[in-house]
C-alpha cells in the first residue's frame, strides 16, 4: 500500500479550542462552495445507447452545454 500525505487526527475533547473552531468554520465554508445535487448537467430520463462511445459522447455534449450556460451566466 502506498501512503500519500498524512492527516493529523485531532483528539476528542469536551471543550473546544479556538483553533479547532476556526478550522471547522473554514471547512464548513469550503463544503458550501461545492456544487449541489442540482448541477448534474445530464437531463432527466432514460437513455439507451448502442455503444459506450455513444454514451460518452452524450455525456460530453451535456457537459459542454452546461459549461456554455455557466459561461454565459458569468459574463
Amino acid at each position: 500500500m502506498r501512503i500519500i500525505g498524512y492527516r493529523k487526527e485531532h483528539p476528542i475533547t469536551f471543550s473546544a479550542s479556538s483553533a479547532l473552531l476556526t478550522e471547522g468554520a473554514f471547512f464548513n465554508d469550503e463544503i458550501h462552495l461545492l456544487p449541489t445535487g442540482n448541477t448534474t448537467f445530464i437531463p432527466k430520463g432514460i437513455f439507451r445507447f448502442k455503444s459506450h462511445e455513444a454514451a460518452n459522447q452524450h455525456q460530453q455534449d451535456c457537459l459542454i452545454e452546461a459549461m456554455v450556460q455557466i459561461a454565459l451566466e458569468r459574463s
